[in-house]
């Protein structure tokens, strides 16, 4: 593990990118150096993916980032969304029974947890979850058990007393032969994707379809959802701010994501001119 220095390295044919915490700075916005960066890396000819635990409409207002293939991976794996045309390309959702036994699984194990749900009808939830973020209209609202008909992508376990960490200390032994578990650093939020569904295999294969081998990737991520996508791809970056098992796995240390740590590399990458 480094500091940011690639000037020596190749200049990759792909910049795989996490969005929130890694790109996108504390207050929600992505700064103009980034955005210039990220114009540097499509005026080479190279690929930018965004690779986001985000559901596909959270993407809609950064069409004009993606690059002309339009593509982002969403919700860890689970979909690839077309964000110009706003239209979900592929999904790779659960088996019902498998996200129902989790359920009964984690409710046993920690009393209060509530869920939701993402899927290609849209989001849905448990009255006592709770989210900060704006409900779509015409979210589904009930018991989880009754949410899970409509192909599950993403299942989503809040507790309001555990901590994140803890709560995934509990539950992996739980949920390790049903799905892939994971999160992104939200308070008392767990994340769980149908078995084989993570960042890096859905990288794998939208890089195999752009013609692109993983030694020709750069990763940038801070949570421990991106720990597979950074293990994958050749190079491997974590912002300063990054948890402490992300930083362990990346090859390099950018700096924070309020410092700009994604472009900071882009521009000796792309041999721009700072700022």
């Amino acid at each position: 593990m480094g500091s940011a220095s690639p000037r020596s390295a190749r200049r990759p044919r792909l910049v795989a990118t996490d969005l929130d915490g890694t790109l996108v700075r504390s207050d929600r916005s992505i700064s103009e150096r980034s955005r210039r960066a990220l114009a540097s890396v499509h005026d080479a000819g190279a690929h930018v993916v965004f690779v986001s635990a985000r559901p596909p409409r959270w993407l809609d207002g950064l069409a004009d980032l993606v690059g002309a293939h339009g593509l982002a991976i969403c919700a860890n794996g689970g979909f690839v969304y077309d964000v110009v045309r706003r239209a979900i390309v592929r999904h790779r959702p659960f088996p019902v029974e498998s996200a129902a036994e989790i359920v009964r699984r984690l409710r046993a194990a920690m009393p209060g947890v509530s869920f939701a749900v993402e899927s290609c009808a849209g989001f849905g939830r448990e009255p006592d979850y709770w989210t900060s973020y704006p409900i779509p209209e015409g979210s589904g609202l009930g018991a989880i058990e009754d949410l899970l008909g409509d192909a599950p992508v993403k299942l989503l376990a809040r507790h309001p007393d555990l901590d994140v960490d803890e709560m995934y200390r509990r539950a992996a032994p739980l949920v390790a032969s049903l799905g892939e578990l994971s999160h992104s650093g939200a308070v008392g939020l767990l994340e769980i994707a149908a078995h084989g569904v993570s960042k890096a295999s859905a990288l794998a294969g939208l890089s195999e379809e752009l013609g692109v081998a993983a030694p020709q990737v750069v990763a940038f991520g801070d949570m421990p959802n991106d720990i597979p996508m950074l293990n994958w791809a050749g190079t491997s970056y974590a912002v300063a701010n990054a948890h402490r098992d992300v930083v362990e796995c990346a090859d390099h240390i950018a700096p924070s994501n309020d410092e700009d740590g994604v472009a900071v590399v882009l521009e000796e990458l792309f041999a721009v001119a700072p700022g």
